[in-house]
């Protein structure tokens, strides 16, 4: 019997008993707006966008720290962010968006799907940043869960990264709270603004998916919030004791 003729039964060989794949992922997002209850996300426009967005990342000096741990910005004017904006809006990986809250009409924040592998279905959210007035919000929640569900939930990836300096607590913080499980660092990753960076690495997989998803929706649900808009219930403790993925054990 020949290689070929037995090719079938031989090939593809499991490795540590896994089965091989047997459905295809995930297929490349599209430059459409994602439109939530408290949120859209709107396809980065220069035009539409640049003069709120520019106000919102650095009209205080707490909108200025945004840029500490960004490898960019901030900008001097109006225009030379507008020069950058341009060239995000013509990006088709990192897929850049503009938050706009639908309470005010105002765009204040922005968010990328970035590192798309369609073949392997996986995919990162990053380039985030919110102004103030969206930061620690329930939209600004909203506004990442709906980056993280059009991918997982539509386009069925498995694997969604969140990366951010190791020195970034907020971020760190940020991703604990969203239900990603911290993967690692890997040290003297990158050099940004003349530093180095080590660069702190969390995921969700298909899998854990569904969990976190349904604990997200009952965060952002109505009935979680009181008269003044305050949370009854702390996400991160929604997400302490979710059960891992069986790839983690």
């Amino acid at each position: 019997m020949t290689l070929t003729q037995n090719h079938e039964q031989i090939f593809p060989r499991p490795l540590s008993g896994e089965p091989p794949l047997t459905q295809s992922t995930g297929t490349l997002p599209v430059r459409a707006a994602i439109v939530g209850k408290l949120v859209s996300l709107e396809p980065q426009d220069p035009e539409a966008h640049a003069e709120q967005l520019y106000e919102a990342g650095h009209g205080t000096a707490q909108a200025l720290q945004i840029w500490d741990y960004l490898t960019y910005g901030p900008w001097p004017d109006v225009a030379s962010y507008k020069t950058t904006l341009a060239s995000q809006a013509n990006s088709h990986d990192p897929l850049f968006f503009s938050v706009r809250v639908h309470a005010t009409g105002k765009v204040c924040g922005q968010i990328s799907i970035m590192d798309i592998n369609a073949a392997n279905g996986s995919f990162e959210i990053g380039h985030i940043w919110f102004g103030p007035e969206l930061q620690r919000t329930r939209a600004a929640t909203e506004a990442l869960f709906l980056a993280m569900d059009y991918p997982m939930s539509q386009l069925h990836y498995r694997r969604l990264q969140w990366r951010c300096n190791s020195l970034n607590s907020r971020s760190r913080t940020a991703a604990q709270r969203l239900g990603f499980r911290f993967e690692g660092i890997f040290y003297n990753h990158l050099i940004f603004k003349g530093m180095n960076r080590d660069t702190a690495w969390y995921s969700i997989l298909d899998d854990e998916w569904p969990e976190v998803r349904a604990k997200m929706q009952a965060w952002l649900d109505d009935s979680n919030f009181d008269a003044q808009g305050q949370a009854l219930q702390s996400l991160a403790a929604m997400m302490s004791n979710r059960m891992p993925s069986q790839r983690r054990l």
